[in-house]
């Protein structure tokens, strides 16, 4: 259950301002088609970390749980500071509106989210916590925590939120992590 809440957790705060919320958030302007925009986001975000998941659970396999710790432990400061770069959305992530608002969403958010945070951020959980489905259904709704309301609400709360604030928490989280893992924390934890 902890691997769980801490992947929809991490994920749904880092993908505050990502550029794939930020790809939510234009899709949603040029289709107005909430519903397949949406299953598009889940579609998409399923395949994507189902991907980071395996690769995750695969690095277990490789490398010496030693080192691995030691990996995890610096990709989790990593992405800490990775978090406070703001994110810009490339114009070729908008350029496949001739797939249909569904086929575009899918194509778009799954290539957006291609060595994104987020996806990364899979990787270590899923190798951290040796817990592929979990990790996955977790980073994924955690996606969906974030996207939603962008794709339904759009520009009324992306004006809100003090993006800087969120990704700032996010990384005080990350380094938490990050310290707790390089420190051994986690194997006395049982995790």
């Amino acid at each position: 259950m902890e691997a769980f809440l801490l992947s929809t957790g991490i994920v749904a705060l880092a993908e505050i301002g990502d550029k794939t919320q930020l790809l939510a958030f234009v899709l949603a302007a040029k289709f107005r088609k909430p519903l397949p925009i949406i299953l598009g986001i889940l579609v998409a975000t399923l395949a994507n970390h189902a991907f980071a998941g395996a690769v995750g659970a695969w690095i277990t396999t490789l490398v010496d749980p030693a080192i691995l710790r030691w990996i995890l432990g610096i990709s989790f400061l990593a992405m800490a500071v990775w978090i406070l770069i703001p994110d810009k959305l490339e114009e070729d992530d908008t350029h496949l509106a001739r797939f249909g608002v569904f086929g575009t969403t899918v194509l778009a958010f799954f290539l957006a989210e291609m060595g994104d945070k987020t996806q990364v951020a899979t990787v270590a959980l899923a190798a951290q916590y040796a817990a592929f489905f979990t990790v996955v259904a977790g980073t994924t709704l955690g996606m969906m925590i974030a996207n939603v309301p962008a794709v339904l609400l759009g520009d009324r709360i992306a004006n809100r939120l003090s993006i800087r604030l969120v990704h700032g928490i996010v990384a005080v989280v990350f380094v938490i992590l990050g310290i707790a893992v390089l420190a051994g924390v986690d194997e006395s934890l049982g995790f």
